[in-house]
């Protein structure tokens, strides 16, 4: 079969070779792409004739998915798949599976690398430091004591609240079931509006669906403490990103940590955010270190060995 790779997965080619043997050993054409090149038009010449493939975040439209005529399975390089035409898949008969768990302990990580900058100034301070400045005029806060909402407790928010409940906080959580496992730890499920309102620090770990865009808008940043923190490790257009840069002006919150916008890197200098006081943003580097980037491509890739084996595995559709 050909397998495309529709672009770069971040590890080297000899890792990738490495990770690619069983598939090329048992007969595969394997065909990468790693230019950057990921227009439409670009995209429907390079698939045309694939059997398999595998991208990560590019969005894969009806008409690209209509210009390959041989496709019948996509691996994505990836957790979140809204970014693929599912309707258009099901009505091919392509089954579709993601790289779900790669990232978790990535982007819990990161999560609380964000928190730690709001509450100690660190991105601040580092500049102060450099022009041989001092501390004073910038506050410094412990996370030990302070409650931690958590809105989602997926596998990334369950890891969130364990290292929360272990850097010494009170673990408060929304989601539509409960995790008992984090009941016996000691997290405690409350009402949405009741985590915002009582929280000191409030971080995202749900998915983009018609019910969670723009779930975090004025009404719920009015809830929230004006001494609380958002963090958003998850995706973007959960928060309405101009009412929180207008949140943020207005003292309503104290502070934003934001790896996701609304939309992916390279974001325009005139997008409110940018402007808004104490805010950490970094571009979409949850799911990015070098480590995750092996895991994600292990499972891309052995993802196709068990679809081949009819045991399709991490399953879309």
């Amino acid at each position: 079969m050909k397998i495309v790779i529709l672009e770069s997965l971040g590890i080297s080619d000899a890792e990738l070779n490495i990770i690619t043997k069983p598939l090329t050993d048992s007969g595969h054409e394997l065909v990468v792409y790693d230019d950057g090149k990921l227009d439409d038009e670009t995209i429907k010449v390079r698939i045309k004739d694939a059997e398999i493939l595998v991208l990560a975040n590019t969005p894969l439209s009806s008409d690209v998915i209509d210009a390959a005529e041989k496709l019948t399975y996509i691996s994505i390089a990836f957790t979140g798949y809204n970014h693929i035409d599912l309707a258009k898949c099901k009505e091919k008969g392509i089954k579709v599976s993601n790289a779900a768990g790669y990232s978790t302990n990535s982007v819990a990580e990161l999560t609380f690398g964000l928190i730690t900058a709001l509450l100690r100034n660190i991105v601040p301070l580092d500049a102060v430091t450099r022009e041989g400045g001092t501390k004073t005029g910038y506050k410094q806060t412990d996370l030990n004591g302070k409650t931690l909402g958590i809105l989602g407790t997926g596998d990334i928010g369950s890891a969130v609240a364990k290292l929360g409940l272990a850097y010494g906080c009170q673990v408060i959580a929304y989601n539509r079931s409960v995790n008992a496992e984090l009941i016996d730890k000691g997290v405690e499920y409350k009402a949405l509006d009741d985590v915002l309102k009582t929280s000191d620090i409030v971080t995202l770990h749900i998915p983009l669906t018609d019910d969670t865009k723009s779930l975090i808008d004025t009404d719920k940043l009015a809830l929230m403490k004006t001494s609380a923190l958002l963090i958003n490790t998850a995706v973007g257009p959960i928060v309405d990103n101009a009412a929180l840069a207008a949140a943020l002006h207005a003292g309503t919150i104290a502070g934003a940590g934001l790896d996701r916008v609304d939309m992916e890197p390279p974001v325009p200098t005139d997008y409110p955010i940018l402007n808004a006081p104490n805010t950490v943003l970094v571009p979409h580097i949850g799911y990015a270190t070098e480590e995750a980037m092996i895991r994600r491509a292990r499972i891309t890739f052995n993802n196709i060995i068990k679809w081949e084996n009819g045991q399709q595995e991490n399953i879309v559709l």
